[in-house]
């Protein structure tokens, strides 16, 4: 198909039969929710479900302001076409042949770079239109620690914050200032709604704006605990980074440009608890499940989705496996993450009534293995100083908790570990792209001189596992048990002597000897 232009409100007549298109009047839409970390997760989630509740008749007062902390990009490709984008559904049809279904998603009004007028971003979030803001910033951009769950008045951002009212850097210095602004215009209070994955996010986004709060002014932080809402949720979609043969083969199915479109897999939960402030959207129109409280839904999916995602991306890495549906591929690997999922992550989820956890886990599976997505695995394995405490320590600590055994999980902490040395099985170099990176290669140095002086063999490894778990902003207390470092150094040794496949067979081989 020739192209005719590129996408714009103005040719939406023209797009190619099958595309889904904009069903609400766009033009009548005030800015309720604004959003800070405008990334392709945000738009293939949180505005694709607020696009169907905008269709079935939410009102006028929904439409999205979207904001990015950082970087232009998105703003620069979005601007020529009005916010109008296309959302790719991937998948894979009964011959295991790829395919996809399109949607243009219309409800981003306004797309705001932080950095180049904090201003105009502190004001949507103290203007009279808005009622929700939501955040996508990924689990560093919270400026805590990942171990105490502390905010870090000692992060750069957040000091330079406190003494930057009119030109803040982190979500939660716009959070704090822009919530003050809007207390100080006698506007009301709004809900502010984490979408990352953390456990007990809206807790975790509530103890961080309160604290840098109460640097600022008592009086503030009162106003936000005692009128604001902080709902926690749970988020499940897998979205894979956009890449160039995206974008064309988005556009030949359009008959329209599009410069950044967003892929994901037609699978989408969204759990949130049901506590705004200022009223909301039906989100249900669009799949969302209203709750009392999420917090069994979120420790069901960061143990299972997050925790397996990061073991076989560790592995996965070290093994030369480039995406995720090559790993899936591996029987050795797929074997693993259904034994990790039943026998060590599944004794520590709460209860969920009418859940099937096997139908669950074995799901999870097939949407890992998705041909579509081509999910880069080196994606999934950045920031594992803030992503490991929730996905994998925590269950570890639980399962220690109770006398019981965590061989599987060892392996994918080892995994990370082993990762950390920047260099895969074949010799490959990748940068280690982690908030943490300089403090984990001073760490490891220090583990490599350590395993040095003890000699060759476990003892090495011991030591060598001993001086990185000691490393308390990932670890906490968890790096003092000496059965968790003995576990994950016996991993290690397994992952330095037989590689990644001969670790798996290992593993395996150990599970039959026992039964």
């Amino acid at each position: 198909m020739e192209l005719v232009g590129r996408l714009h409100p103005s040719r939406l007549g023209g797009l190619a039969a099958g595309v889904a298109r904009t069903a609400h009047d766009r033009t009548r839409l005030r800015a309720g929710i604004v959003h800070l970390g405008l990334g392709a997760f945000a738009r293939a989630h949180l505005a694709a479900v607020n696009e169907a509740a905008l269709a079935a008749g939410a009102g006028e007062a929904w439409g999205i302001c979207g904001v990015s902390l950082r970087q232009p990009d998105t703003r620069d490709a979005l601007a020529p076409q009005d916010g109008l984008y296309t959302l790719a559904l991937r998948d894979a049809d009964e011959h295991g042949e790829p395919r996809q279904r399109l949607a243009v998603i219309g409800c981003l009004l306004e797309s705001l770079v932080a950095p180049e007028d904090p201003r105009a971003v502190l004001a949507r979030i103290a203007h009279e239109d808005a009622r929700i803001v939501s955040i996508t910033v990924t689990e560093k951009g919270y400026c805590h620690d990942p171990a105490s769950g502390q905010l870090k008045l000692d992060h750069p951002d957040i000091v330079h914050d406190l003494g930057q009212p009119q030109a803040p850097r982190s979500a939660i210095g716009y959070l704090a200032w822009g919530l003050q602004q809007r207390r100080a215009a006698g506007r009301g209070p709004l809900t502010l709604m984490s979408l990352d994955n953390l456990p007990a996010n809206g807790h975790l986004l509530r103890g961080m704006v309160l604290a840098f709060a109460e640097q600022v002014d008592a009086g503030l932080a009162r106003w936000i605990a005692a009128e604001c809402t902080f709902p926690c949720s749970m988020v499940d979609r897998i979205v894979p980074r956009t890449t160039d043969a995206d974008r064309d083969a988005v556009a030949r199915a359009l008959g329209l440009a599009d410069a950044w479109p967003v892929m994901a897999e037609p699978y989408l939960e969204w759990v949130l608890e049901d506590s705004f402030a200022a009223g909301r959207p039906d989100w249900s129109a669009g799949g969302a499940r209203f709750v009392a409280g999420a917090a069994p839904f979120e420790t069901l999916k960061l143990r299972n989705v997050n925790g397996a995602h990061s073991a076989l991306a560790y592995l996965s890495v070290m093994a030369g496996w480039d995406t995720v549906d090559q790993a899936l591929a591996q029987p050795a690997l797929r074997r693993y993450l259904e034994r990790l999922m039943r026998e060590e992550i599944a004794p520590t989820l709460p209860p969920l009534p009418g859940l099937d956890l096997a139908q669950y886990q074995e799901r999870l599976l097939q949407r890992f293995a998705n041909p579509a997505l081509r999910h880069q695995t080196r994606q999934i394995a950045m920031d594992g100083s803030q992503k490991l405490p929730q996905r994998l320590l925590d269950t570890a600590r639980a399962r220690l908790a109770r006398e019981q055994p965590m061989p599987l999980l060892a392996l994918a902490v080892a995994g990370w570990l082993h990762y950390l040395r920047g260099v895969d099985q074949a010799g490959r170099r990748y940068d280690i792209q982690d908030p943490m990176a300089g403090a984990l290669a001073r760490r490891l140095e220090q583990a490599e001189a350590a395993a040095t002086l003890a000699g060759p063999g476990p003892a090495a490894m011991l030591e060598w596992t001993a001086a990185l778990a000691g490393f308390a902003p990932v670890f906490g207390e968890l790096g003092q048990d000496a059965r968790f470092v003995r576990a994950v150094a016996q991993a290690v040794h397994a992952l330095r002597s037989l590689g990644v496949a001969g670790a798996l067979e290992a593993l395996e081989a150990l599970d039959g000897s026992r039964r």
